[in-house]
This record gives C-alpha cells, structure tokens and sequence, in this order.
C-alpha cells in the first residue's frame, strides 16, 4: 500500500529522484530555460519555488538550508575554450533570483507545453522556465514604438528604387 506516500516515482530509486531533483533545479536556476518531460517539470516545480522562497529571505540560516537541500554546485561559462568559473549556484539564487522575486508571492516557474514529442519513447516535452526570463530590451524615450499614434512615415524614393 501506497498510503501518505506523496510524490512521483519516475521509475527511479528514492536516491535516484533526489539527485535528478536537484540537477534539474540547478540547471534551472542556471540557464534560467530548461527542456525537459512534463512529469520531471511537474515533480522539481515546488522544489524549486520553495528553494527561491528561502533566497527571497535572504538570511544566512536560509543560505544554509538552500545549501543542505541543493548543494552548493560552481556555473562554469566557456571562454577561449577553456572553461572559467563565474560564480555558484547559491550565488546566483540568493544575489539574482531571490532579489527579482521579492514584490512576487509565488509562481515563479512556469511549464510551457511543446508541439514536439521526445524521439524515442515519444514522452511530452516541455520548457520550463522562471518566470521573467524573457530579456525584454526597452528603447530610449527618444524612439517611438511600432504602434505610435503619430502620423506614418513615408518610405523615401531613392533615383535607383524610380526607375
């Protein structure tokens, strides 16, 4: 019997699942944007959410919690072919994560189902993602947008473009 057993197997040992949640999270909180099956998503979100509530708390007991619960892994970026670290991933959660977060009560990751189908096995993939990743770039205000109420220029008729 299964009683007050909560969570998914996913077909792996109990060590097994640990360790896929916490790489999953940690490429997560790296890249901001991972592809993975929706039962995986499903399974990591409320890790995740409650690892970026204690970064929004931000104190050091909470650091050490995030640490007991995630490991404390090194981001490796790729310069001139050799790999260089920039930092950790509690670094990255507490510094950047946790401070973008702070005006938000919860719901930070969203799960965006794909059209595509895992070769294979044909599992469901989908992107998960912390929600404000989207780089939204914002033009000076001496620019106006596409949609402005102002009247529309016309394209200039060069001597090439007459003939």
């Amino acid at each position: 019997m299964r009683h007050r057993v909560a969570g998914r197997q996913l077909s792996r040992t109990s060590e097994h699942r640990l360790a896929l949640r916490r790489n999953l999270a940690v490429s997560l909180f790296e890249h901001e944007t991972i592809s993975t099956t929706i039962r995986k998503a499903k399974e990591v979100k409320g890790f995740a959410e409650k690892l970026i509530t204690l970064a929004k708390k931000g104190t050091l007991a909470a650091r050490r919690q995030a640490i007991a619960m995630l490991g404390d892994h090194d981001i490796f970026k790729e310069e001139d072919g050799q790999p260089v670290k920039k930092g950790t991933i509690i670094g990255k959660l507490f510094s950047e994560l946790g401070p973008r977060f702070l005006e938000r009560k919860g719901g930070y990751t969203r799960i965006i189902h794909l059209a595509k189908r895992r070769l294979g096995d044909n599992g469901e993939v989908v992107l998960f993602q912390l929600v404000g990743s989207e780089h939204i770039e914002k033009k000076p205000k001496g620019e106006k947008g596409k949609h402005s109420k102002t009247k529309k220029e016309q394209p200039v008729k060069t001597a090439a473009a007459a003939q």
